[in-house]
This record gives C-alpha cells, sequence and structure tokens, in this order.
C-alpha cells in the first residue's frame, strides 16, 4: 500500500493544489495522510490565553476551495489546537477541529503525529524524539523534510528511496505551504521517498 503525506499547509489554496497535482501525477493511488496545521490560526500564541472568539472567521483563514480539497483524514497540529483553544462556537468545521486525533497508526506499522507535542531545541531546530512507541513515525512541525534512523540526522535528497525498516526511524515530511512538500510511503517495500513541486 502506498501513503502519501502532507501537511503544515497553514490555509495556502495554492500551494495545497500543486502538491495535490504532484500526488496525483507521481501516485494516483496513494491514500492520503495529514500531518497537521491545515489551518492558519491568526491569533498569535501570546494572545491565545486571554482572548475568546465566537466565530471561525475571526480565528482562521479558510475557503471553500481549501475545504474543498481537504478531503483526507489528518492529525491535528499546533494550529488546530490553539483554534480550538480560543473558539467557543457550534460551526461544524470547529467540531471537525476538536474530533481530529492527536495521533494515528498506518497498518499498525507506523505512527503519524504533528510533533510539535514534543520538546524541540537546538541549531538546527530539532525535536527531542520519544523513546518509547512504533519503530517509524512520520511528523512535521518544523517544515523541515528530514530523516532521523537510530538518532542519526541523514541527509535527504529528493526522489530518492530511503529505507525505513533499519532501525527507529522518524521522517518529517516537510511542508506544504512555501516548500511544497510531501513524502511517498511504500509500506510493502519498506520505503519512502521525499518529494517536492518542481516548476
Amino acid at each position: 500500500m502506498r501513503y502519501a503525506l502532507l501537511g503544515d499547509i497553514h490555509s495556502s489554496v495554492e500551494d495545497l493544489r500543486d502538491v495535490l497535482n504532484d500526488i496525483q501525477k507521481h501516485a494516483p493511488d496513494a491514500e492520503l495522510i495529514g500531518t497537521g496545521d491545515l489551518f492558519e490560526c491568526i491569533i498569535s500564541k501570546k494572545r491565545a490565553p486571554f482572548e475568546r472568539f465566537g466565530k471561525l472567521d475571526d480565528v482562521m483563514l479558510y475557503s471553500d476551495e481549501l475545504m474543498d480539497m481537504l478531503t483526507f483524514p489528518s492529525v491535528r497540529g499546533n494550529q488546530e489546537d490553539r483554534i480550538a483553544q480560543i473558539t467557543e462556537s457550534d460551526e461544524p468545521l470547529l467540531q471537525r477541529i476538536r474530533t481530529m486525533e492527536e495521533r494515528f497508526r498506518i497498518e499498525e506499522k507506523a505512527e503519524v503525529i504533528h510533533g510539535h507535542q514534543w520538546e524541540w531545541g537546538g541549531d538546527p531546530w530539532m525535536p527531542v524524539f520519544p523513546e518509547t512507541g512504533p519503530d517509524l513515525i512520520f511528523f512535521g512541525h518544523s517544515h523541515d523534510s528530514g530523516l532521523s534512523i537510530d538518532n542519526q540526522v541523514e541527509e535527504v535528497g529528493f526522489g530518492i528511496p530511503y529505507d525505513v525498516t533499519k532501525g527507529r526511524t522518524f521522517v518529517n515530511v516537510g511542508a506544504v505551504v512555501g516548500d511544497r512538500s510531501w513524502v511517498l510511503y511504500d509500506s510493502d517495500a519498506g520505503i519512502v521517498i521525499f518529494m517536492k513541486v518542481i516548476d
């Protein structure tokens, strides 16, 4: 089975359209899975603890065109967490955001999580990976495509298959917004391929 993982869209309709077209071109059979931050919250982290809003229009960027493209399941990111925290409304979209899972499994082989739940730091900015859990984890959050196997950061290139069966592996799928990148995961072959829309 093949999966196309994409995230950190931040409400960018143009970038998402390009990535979805790229997925259709290279992997039309792939099942799409989101790694969170589908939406852009327009209320800052500093303001969020002190303010509440009655409608999503005051809190986030979205459009009918964006919603028409968001047909795939996704874990929730920090943007969705903030939107849910500061909005008090019965709008169906808010209920959808609130029920997004924090993590889920792919065929019991891999886990998908946004990654904001982890501690981050250092230069380059990297997460402190959890010591327990499945041997293959897909995440986002930093907007940087990346691969770490047994705590060793690997150099990655686009269009190149990488074996994800030889150790505890963390795959940062990169960002749709700005970078227009995504990851193709072949669970049968045990490989990932970092993909990027090329103009």
